[in-house]
């Protein structure tokens, strides 16, 4: 079974349009589905709307939240409810094309465990594209995964790397770095990518911002989440030796130059650094006492 899971927020013309273009093409695959919409809060009539369309077809429902939680939320929940081995995100916003399913299952049946889709020709403004392109590129070098369109929401992927990857957040924006850390075998495809006729993106400046804290904090997480020392040891040696050298250099001064050093702000700018540099060194230790005994008591 093939569960399709649509997220949506205040998206009521596209959501018909979108149903019906799924059904004729999940109809030509010949194989057992269902739908998921996961409605994020709307305010609009799309949940009325979308009830009447899909009122007489077994197979699709409707999970409501009772507050825009957000996308990663919604994915969870629609997951969570779903019963197929094979897990398809798309957007509900007719910018995705259900005509490319069968691609990202031709990748699964050649034994992919998760398939990106990758936008070649995007139909966006250039205040998406643009910090997409730095964002993926930043992705590329920083997990060294050989993916173009990270945040592509048009994903399929085996049930079992979501039971290994456990959503949160917006960690859905990473899931296939996040799927590859756990062994699993990654790829993409490219998709044909609509301009949006209606409604209103949910694409803005702050979550272009968020999204790059959410960057540094991934990495940080999947690099450094089983061995915090190497984070934390490399950050406050570093500290600690730049303030060690200013304090050696005081001390050639004061000895040997018989400089006072009372009124020197740089004096207590080494002394904070050495000070610092040994906090955040011990508190590499503490993550790594934290990992090792959470270790010892999962066994």
């Amino acid at each position: 079974m093939i569960s399709i899971i649509i997220p949506f927020h205040n998206e009521e013309q596209n959501l018909p349009i979108l149903f019906h273009k799924l059904k004729d093409e999940i109809n030509k695959l010949k194989i057992e589905y269902e739908i998921i919409f996961v409605d994020d809060g709307s305010t609009d009539l799309g949940k009325a709307q979308l009830e009447k369309t899909i009122e007489k077809d077994s197979k699709s429902k409707i999970l409501v939240l009772r507050k825009n939680y957000g996308k990663g939320k919604a994915l969870e929940t629609g997951f969570f409810e779903s019963k197929g081995e094979i897990i398809v995100f798309m957007d509900a916003d007719l910018q995705d094309d259900p005509q490319d399913i069968p691609k990202f299952i031709h990748k699964i049946n050649e034994g992919y465990d998760l398939v990106n889709g990758y936008r070649k020709k995007r139909n966006d403004g250039v205040d998406k594209t643009f910090p997409s392109k730095i964002y993926n590129k930043l992705i590329a070098r920083l997990f060294n995964v050989d993916l173009h369109d990270i945040n592509c929401g048009f994903k399929v992927m085996r049930r079992e790397v979501l039971e290994n990857v456990r959503l949160y957040g917006d960690n859905y924006r990473i899931l296939p770095i996040l799927a590859k850390n756990e062994g699993f075998k990654i790829t993409e495809v490219e998709v044909d990518h609509h301009a949006r006729q209606y409604g209103v993106s949910k694409y803005g400046f702050w979550r272009m911002l968020f999204g790059f804290f959410d960057l540094i904090s991934y990495f940080f997480l999947i690099k450094y989440v089983e061995k915090p020392l190497h984070f934390f040891g490399t950050v406050g040696v570093s500290i600690f030796a730049l303030g060690s050298l200013i304090l050696i250099y005081l001390g050639i001064e004061r000895i040997y130059f018989q400089e006072l050093l009372y009124r020197r702000p740089i004096l207590f700018l080494g002394l904070l650094l050495v000070i610092v540099g040994v906090q955040i060194i011990v508190t590499g230790f503490i993550g790594e006492l934290i990992v090792y005994l959470n270790k010892r008591q999962s066994r």
